[in-house]
């Protein structure tokens, strides 16, 4: 019998990433979306609303891992609505998760939470590792309880992992998606001053500023110099596309401590080979 893993968000931009991986290893995997559930393929998707005990607890019990992506996208304007909503997606689902833990006769090996590297806040040039302060903006204030609610799962047979990631780059989503639309258009300029560091905590040993990021992404994808976008006009240009400014200003240099110390071996340490995986034909 395969070694189950759970995966909770996995519908999204990274659990679409994930799922072939973990499938390519072997894993029977169960992904609980708030779609409907199906058992078409070789992912079985079972219908969860995030916050609710309900029949997918049977396919927690007996798990190998569960691994938690679940969490509105911070990547909106920031009202009082959506800011209610990007911290109770997080929060609810890390509860009931830990709720799920607790009722199994076989507990799962394994709980990993996927956090962020946002609670650091702005922190200039300053490189964090993981015992870095907290900042005091509002992003920090939703990784703080995201991390609150899984410290206060009960789990004392299952290990808990936090992750805490930055920018992850893909081709078909995220952040680099917008990145690059703009970069096409010959608009790859730096944001802001370009000082503001574009981080890496679980991906790279190498974080790079913005300008860095930028001017390696016009490279790759054959763009010449823009000129910079300032940051009055980055405001602007985030609120007409929805979202919030601060998202690309403020800047987080970490650095992944312990996976260094422990020996991890990155397969692209460096942007440059990361932007070439991403863009193979450019």
């Amino acid at each position: 019998m395969k070694p189950r893993i759970v995966l909770a968000g996995g519908s999204g931009f990274i659990g679409q990433s994930l799922s072939p991986f973990l499938l390519s290893k072997n894993y029977e995997l169960i992904v609980l979306t708030r779609a409907e559930s199906d058992h078409r393929g070789a992912v079985r998707n079972v219908h969860w609303d995030g916050k609710t005990l309900d029949d997918w607890l049977e396919f927690v019990n007996g798990a190998f891992a569960v691994v938690n992506l679940t969490g509105r996208s911070i990547n909106c304007r920031h009202t009082p609505e959506n800011r209610r909503e990007i911290i109770d997606s997080r929060v609810n689902s890390v509860r009931v998760l830990g709720q799920a833990i607790a009722r199994c006769a076989q507990p799962p090996k394994a709980f990993v939470q996927i956090a962020g590297v946002g609670i650091y806040g702005d922190k200039g040039k300053r490189i964090c590792d993981e015992t870095a302060s907290p900042g005091d903006d509002f992003v920090t204030k939703v990784c703080e309880k995201w991390e609150a609610a899984f410290d206060s799962v009960d789990a004392p047979n299952t290990r808990k992992v936090l992750f805490r990631l930055g920018v992850v780059l893909g081709p078909s989503g995220g952040f680099l998606e917008l990145l690059s639309k703009l970069t096409r258009w010959f608009l790859g300029g730096h944001v802001g001053s370009g000082r503001q560091y574009s981080v890496f905590n679980v991906t790279s040993p190498n974080p790079v500023t913005n300008a860095e990021l930028m001017r390696e992404l016009r490279r790759a994808l054959h763009r010449p110099w823009s000129p910079p976008v300032p940051e009055f006009a980055a405001r602007i240009g985030s609120w007409l596309m929805g979202t919030e400014a601060n998202l690309a200003l403020v800047s987080q240099r970490c650095i992944p401590k312990r996976f260094l110390e422990k020996g991890f071996s990155f397969r692209f340490p460096e942007l440059r080979s990361a932007l070439a995986n991403v863009y193979p034909n450019q």
